[in-house]
């Protein structure tokens, strides 16, 4: 989500860097540049050196982003608790122009909701000397403090032409986009895309999600040209939405943990576990001293890709005041298990000591999305009519757990809260439902964002709240909250388009700001009346704790009556004993002589 305006030119740029190269030869500033779309970047990521620590241990979890004309396509993978990291890791990407740099990011892995920013540079591809392989030395700063040292990136890569058969595939999807839309039939625009597939097969191995996306990107630009074309784009919509739709859920229950490592003075520990799948992240509740901790929680993941992935464990010691302590890891390969089967697993940790006792289940599931408005799935006729006959009064013993279908419409939001010193936001939406989580793209510097985005959830409890909260994205703090709507789903008005106004945390009064939601509900009524039966679902995602200035004042103001009762008290006393009024003085006396008299 995060991301730097883009400039005009490369020169314009504050970050520089370093390069290590023969000066023999020339680079690419010096000749011509050739058409768009007709160079292969091969970057290989050696290491960093020198990193800031963002953590309260002194270190790091780097990875590492490059993002190319505002688009992400590589993401490293992350190396715990290190500054000096060795990544060694290789990406192929398709350049359409010289004239935008590489941007490389670096962020610190925090599992939470934003990821700390830890430096960005650039690098200028125009002074890049072609079919050369050269070492880089990236100098990453922050814009916001240009003056801090942020340490090193250290890269190998290599700019390469592409010609023949690629730039016959290129040739023809620039014909295709000339072409009116009604001279361009579907199989042509499919075909297109299928060809560049193969090219990047063939010359790149697996290509990453967003150089494809960017393909299908120009390819689905020529169906907005005339509503017609968009009518026949059917089977490339399915093409572009195939990416996004969840392929089954792994529902992980975490039992126990077993002879963990004592990290405390006192020989146990207070563990906890995360789990990571790609982008969606878990954590269990901590279990207070105790070596053999006994969790009893279920967390669900959605598959994205039909080949499965690989789940990261790590267990770690609660230690309150500082850095907690890391127990161990392991992983657990998807690829491996079976559908539709529970599979009982005890994980050896490695760098620690202990086993992990875990059930996990590979289920298919409905079909769940986020994409754009003009991808939508219930205004097909064969889709709307495919998901009505799986909620049918005839299914109801099919999958009870699959209740229904909500498909939520996150269209813009007008009039919110200003949350930079520019005056500005830059907001985001988090869209939940019990413990499905799914996020838009943030929309920079503006108060009234559109963003357009579907988002499709598969229904366990009809009597859950669908909740939508909007936040301003900050790069080097936490998310700040901006406002929210918690909406029963019993309560929804399917295709109405509706203002809802935000409210604060605690949905006790309105903040500043409205969001406009269209909510679809599709559900069968005898299993959902069977799931009332079932206890409610524990929702698991919650917000860390932050700290409220508002709340700190309040308690401030609290504390400095108290005190001040205690002070005045003290001076009243103290003025009875001076005799300042006589009468008040003498009541005092004698009172007190009373007192003494009686005991």
């Amino acid at each position: 989500m995060l991301d730097t305006c883009k400039p005009k030119s490369a020169c314009n740029l504050p970050f520089v860097y370093n390069k290590k190269i023969n000066t023999a030869g020339t680079s690419n500033a010096d000749v011509p540049l050739a058409d768009p779309g007709m160079y292969q970047l091969d970057i290989t990521l050696r290491r960093g050196q020198s990193l800031a620590a963002r953590d309260r241990g002194g270190t790091s979890d780097p990875y590492v982003k490059f993002k190319i004309g505002g688009k992400e396509v590589f993401r490293s993978k992350i190396i715990h608790k290190n500054l000096n990291p060795i990544w060694e890791e290789k990406a192929c990407i398709l350049v359409e122009h010289l004239r935008e740099p590489l941007y490389i990011k670096v962020f610190d892995y925090d599992f939470g909701l934003q990821d700390d920013f830890m430096g960005s540079a650039f690098l200028d591809l125009t002074q890049l000397e072609l079919n050369r392989p050269t070492d880089v030395t990236l100098t990453l700063k922050d814009p916001h403090y240009p003056d801090h040292y942020l340490g090193i990136i250290l890269l190998s890569v290599i700019l390469t032409p592409k010609e023949g058969e690629h730039r016959d595939v290129t040739m023809l999807m620039r014909k295709s986009w000339k072409r009116s839309s009604k001279d361009l039939s579907e199989n042509e625009v499919v075909g297109s895309y299928f060809s560049v597939k193969s090219f990047f097969w063939r010359t790149c191995g697996r290509p990453a999600f967003p150089v494809l996306g960017f393909c299908r990107a120009e390819l689905q630009s020529t169906y907005y040209q005339n509503a017609q074309f968009q009518t026949q784009s059917l089977r490339l919509s399915d093409v572009h939405r195939k990416s996004h739709l969840w392929r089954g859920i792994v529902s992980i229950t975490l039992i126990e943990g077993r002879d963990l490592k004592a990290m405390d003075s006192n020989g146990l520990s207070d563990p906890y576990v995360k789990f990571r799948l790609g982008h969606q992240k878990y954590k269990s509740k901590i279990m207070p001293k105790t070596l053999n901790p006994q969790w009893r929680e279920q967390f669900d993941f959605h598959l994205y890709e039909e080949r499965g992935g690989i789940i990261d464990i790590t267990a770690w010691d609660k230690d309150a005041g500082k850095r907690d302590d890391f127990i161990g890891r392991c992983q657990v390969d998807l690829s491996a298990l079976s559908r539709e089967q529970t599979h009982k697993l005890e994980l050896q940790l490695e760098e620690g000591e202990g086993h992990l006792v875990l059930l996990v289940t590979l289920t298919a599931s409905a079909t769940v999305s986020i994409s754009d408005l003009s991808i939508n799935s219930l205004e097909d006729q064969k889709e709307r009519e495919e998901i009505l006959r799986r909620y049918s009064p005839l299914r109801i013993f099919h999958n009870l757990k699959d209740v229904g279908f909500l498909q939520v419409k996150v269209i813009r939001a007008e009039g919110l809260m200003v949350a930079d010193v520019t005056g500005k936001s830059d907001p985001f939406c988090v869209v939940e439902l019990n413990n499905d989580r799914l996020l838009t793209h943030t929309v920079y510097k503006n108060l009234n964002p559109e963003w357009n985005k579907i988002f499709t959830f598969n229904i366990k409890d009809i009597h859950s709240v669908l909740e939508v909260t909007v936040y301003d994205e900050d790069r080097d703090r936490s998310a700040d909250f901006l406002g929210k709507v918690a909406i029963p789903l019993l309560s929804i008005q399917n295709g109405e388009q509706k203002a809802y106004v935000l409210k604060n945390k605690q949905l006790t009064g309105p903040t500043k700001g409205v969001i406009y939601l269209e909510i679809d509900v599709i559900f069968n009524a005898v299993k959902a009346s069977l799931r009332t039966l079932i206890p409610k679902e524990q929702k698991y995602i919650e917000e860390e704790n932050r700290l409220s200035k508002q709340l700190l004042l309040r308690n401030f103001i609290r504390m400095k009556r108290c005190v001040m009762v205690l002070v005045n008290a003290a001076y009243y006393v103290n003025s009875c004993f001076d005799w300042d009024s006589p009468p008040r003085s003498l009541a005092a006396f004698v009172a007190l002589y009373r007192t003494f008299i009686n005991v």
